[in-house]
């Protein structure tokens, strides 16, 4: 099981993994919803690392990208659920409109994003800059937290 851990405990944390030789990865988004989808990521993104770090949208950075009714779950939540990912090492939030800022104090040694968002990885330059590696893992097909919420609309008695 991961912990969730503010900015400053996480860039130590990530400092202590990389000094004791261990490849970090690091993977972002909001993750409100859980979904087999994001299970999947998670679990393919641990895969090209030693240990994973997750972070995710605060709440309001969050009803900025997805609008007023989002997220449903709140950070605290978001980030304890993924925190109890057994893939999962870490989880921190970003207010940020990226994770430039955090990427630039984390320095993972790989960046993982679902193949949707390939057109545009943030950070990519970031990691990329330092000698990490981007990579873009496919999506699993059918899953979409924002499809959920309308599905679960549609289904309530008007």
């Amino acid at each position: 099981m991961g912990v969730v851990l503010d900015r400053p405990a996480a860039v130590r944390l990530c400092r202590q993994w990389k000094a004791s030789g261990k490849r970090v990865v690091f993977t972002n988004g909001c993750f409100d919803l859980l979904h087999p989808g994001h299970v999947r990521l998670l679990e393919r993104a641990s895969e090209h690392g030693d240990r994973l770090i997750v972070a995710i949208n605060s709440d309001r950075s969050v009803r900025d990208l997805k609008g007023a009714a989002r997220p449903v779950l709140s950070e605290a939540d978001r980030a304890a659920t993924l925190a109890g990912f057994a893939c999962v090492d870490a989880v921190t939030i970003f207010g940020e409109e990226t994770p430039h800022e955090l990427l630039r104090l984390l320095l993972p040694d790989v960046l993982v994003k679902g193949a949707d968002w390939a057109h545009w990885i943030a950070g990519r330059e970031i990691v990329e800059g330092h000698g990490g590696q981007v990579l873009a893992i496919p999506v699993e097909a059918g899953y979409s937290t924002t499809d959920l919420v309308a599905n679960i609309l549609r289904m309530r008695p008007t």
